[in-house]
């Protein structure tokens, strides 16, 4: 049985472009680009093209890219460094709906001075309602993970430049399925490759301009002293090689499945439906059984679907997004992710509505009861 995958919030295949760049880099790149002779100097050189790329695909200086693990080991760094820097007084303001690499982080390094930014009814943070001045540094991410819910993350620089705080931006999310120009203008970003097509492990911090991150991993002098290790030369290349392919989706095929979806299933929301969200991805409230049941039927079908962040699955209260959204637990047990790709086509979103019809048929019946529902 050939499997949908509507799970690429969690992660994504690796691109033909990406596979392409790493096995080439394999191949040819594998020396360590710190090393002395000529012969490794054109690795080096070969990181430092990809530096300058990245860089101008962010509108940013080459020199504020930092290559890393990826978004959770950045999202980690920057905390650390604002701990040390900023006055111990100092409150950073989070939007509670962030990543958990993000919450965790900011709650460890400043526990009770973290101030939660007020959202709007759709979960995007209410811009105009934080008091910058009362902050020394501020997070919120570009879009997110388990909504699609966008942030207005331009403003937010442009917000944070005018009160003089740094602002960090988390765009995991973003990258790869919008258009990455402009992101230069926050402070700090964040990205990991495997969101877009990339390698696992592999991702960069943009670090704001003068700023080194070289007290979070220390070691050795690479990455221009801000992250001591060996880098990963051909994952790098094969990172940009897919961040560069990738292709911005069309909401048509998600609009048409949840209203699809909206009409059949009495009593099913989709959390977020009237804000600005990413193209591939639904938040789908269901009105009856626990989400795990849901994804089992769907995964019976052919579809694989999340229950949210596969970062926060497992834990008691999953997903603090909808919690700080003000969905009791109940309701949220009842919450699905879906995230297609640009790749997947009307034909594979209608196909998934008529799983959810008669994985629904199936659920009622094994509970006794047999819905009447109209395909």
């Amino acid at each position: 049985m050939k499997l949908e995958f509507f799970d690429n919030n969690s992660t994504t295949p690796l691109s033909l472009a990406g596979m392409q760049a790493w096995e080439g880099a394999l191949a040819k790149s594998w020396l360590n680009p710190s090393s002395p002779y000529r012969a490794a100097a054109k690795v080096r050189a070969h990181l430092e093209a990809a530096r300058e790329k990245l860089a101008a695909l962010l509108d940013a200086k080459s020199e504020r890219v930092v290559f890393n693990s990826g978004a959770t080991e950045g999202n980690n760094c920057i905390f650390k460094m604002w701990a040390s820097e900023l006055p111990r007084d100092a409150r950073v303001g989070v939007s509670p709906t962030e990543h958990p690499s993000v919450l965790e982080a900011a709650q460890h390094y400043f526990g009770e001075r973290v101030t939660w930014l007020p959202l709007d009814p759709s979960g995007a943070v209410a811009v105009d309602s934080i008091a910058y001045n009362a902050l020394g540094a501020l997070s919120v991410m570009a879009a997110n993970n388990e909504t699609g819910v966008l942030n207005p993350w331009e403003k937010l620089a442009e917000n944070c430049g005018a009160a003089g705080i740094p602002y960090h931006c988390d765009a995991s999310q973003w990258l790869g399925k919008l258009p990455a120009k402009g992101l230069g203008a926050c402070d700090y970003l964040t990205g990991c490759a495997h969101k877009f097509g990339g390698p696992k492990g592999t991702g960069f911090l943009l670090l704001a301009e003068g700023k080194s991150s070289a007290g979070f991993q220390i070691g050795g002098p690479q990455e221009n002293g801000h992250r001591a290790g060996t880098e990963d030369v051909p994952a790098v290349l094969s990172m940009l090689a897919a961040l560069e392919s990738t292709t911005i989706g069309d909401a048509a095929p998600r609009d048409a499945f949840e209203s699809g979806i909206l009409s059949v299933l009495p009593g099913c929301e989709v959390v977020g439906i009237h804000a600005e969200r990413l193209w591939n991805t639904s938040a789908v409230l269901l009105p009856e059984f626990e989400n795990v049941r849901w994804i089992r039927a769907l995964e019976k079908r052919g579809f694989l679907i999340s229950t949210g962040s596969a970062c926060a699955s497992g834990k008691a209260g999953a997903s603090p997004v909808l919690s700080a959204m003000g969905y009791g637990a109940d309701t949220i047990r009842r919450v699905v992710r879906i995230s297609g790709s640009a790749t997947t086509d009307s034909t594979a979103w209608d196909a998934l509505r008529l799983a959810f019809v008669e994985s629904y048929a199936a659920l009622k019946k094994s509970a006794g009861d047999s819905p009447v529902v109209t395909i």
